[in-house]
C-alpha cells in the first residue's frame, strides 16, 4: 500500500510532517534529513546520526500547528539539548512521535503549495513563506502541467520575488532547482486526485541558494 492509501484507511485527513516528506521525496522534491523516533533515547542517538545542530518536532496527523502547540524546538546543539526538548514536547502531547531534522541554514523562505480550484484545477503556488505568509499572502498562481517557462515566470509573479536574486551577500537561488519543485507539484495535483491541498512552508533558501523544504502538510481527499 502506498502512504496515501495507509493514511486513508487509518481515517487520517492529512499526512504527518514525516508522511509528507516521504511522499515528496519520492516526487524528486529537497525535503530536510530527518528521523522518526518515539523515544528519548532513539531522539538523542537520530540527533548524533544526523549531526548537529538539530530541530525537534511533535509528528502526529492530528497535529497541523506544531509552532502554536510549543510543539517544535530548534538550534538544539547537544545531547543535553535534544533531552531536554524531547522531554518538553512529550510533556505537551503524550501520543506523538518525535521528528528529528537537521537544521537548514538560510535567512530566505517561500512558500509553495497545491491548490484545487473549482473552475481550473489544480493550481501551483510560490510565494513568501515563514510566519508572516497568510499575513502578507503575497503568492502567484499557476494553473497545472506548469511548463518550465510557467515555472520561471511565476517566480517574477510576487511581490517580494527580489529575495530570489542575490540578496544580503546570498547567492541567487537555484531557479532549475524551484522550477523542478514546482513542476512536480504540478504532477502530483494532477496524478493524485486524493490529494487535496499540499502546503509547503517554509521552503528555506541556503546561503548557496538551493531551496529545501523544511515543513510539510499535505491535506486528503476521501474518494
Amino acid at each position: 500500500m502506498s502512504i496515501i492509501d495507509k493514511a486513508l484507511a487509518k481515517g487520517q485527513k492529512t499526512l504527518s510532517e514525516y508522511e509528507s516528506k516521504l511522499f515528496l521525496s519520492s516526487y524528486g522534491i529537497p525535503v530536510t534529513r530527518e528521523i522518526l523516533v518515539t523515544s528519548l533515547d532513539e531522539a538523542i542517538k537520530a540527533a548524533a546520526a544526523i549531526g548537529f545542530p538539530v530541530v525537534l518536532k511533535g509528528s502526529s496527523p492530528d497535529i497541523t500547528h506544531k509552532t502554536e502547540l510549543n510543539l517544535v524546538a530548534l538550534n538544539l546543539k547537544n545531547k543535553q539539548d535534544v533531552a531536554e526538548a524531547c522531554a518538553r514536547i512529550i510533556g505537551i502531547a503524550e501520543r506523538v512521535d518525535i521528528l528529528v531534522q537537521e537544521m537548514v541554514g538560510g535567512e530566505r523562505e517561500l512558500a509553495a503549495g497545491l491548490i484545487r480550484n473549482q473552475q481550473f484545477g489544480p493550481c501551483v503556488m510560490l510565494g513568501l513563506g515563514g510566519i508572516i505568509a497568510e499575513a502578507l499572502a503575497d503568492v502567484a498562481f499557476r494553473v497545472a502541467p506548469l511548463s518550465a517557462r510557467d515555472a520561471l515566470d511565476i517566480q517574477n509573479d510576487f511581490k517580494g520575488s527580489k529575495i530570489l536574486a542575490p540578496f544580503r551577500g546570498k547567492k541567487e537561488v537555484n531557479r532549475q532547482a524551484l522550477v523542478n519543485i514546482l513542476q512536480a507539484i504540478g504532477e502530483i495535483g494532477l496524478k493524485e486526485e486524493r490529494i487535496k491541498e499540499i502546503d509547503l512552508n517554509p521552503v528555506k533558501i541556503t546561503d548557496e541558494g538551493n531551496p529545501v523544504v523544511v515543513d510539510a502538510l499535505i491535506a486528503l481527499n476521501s474518494l
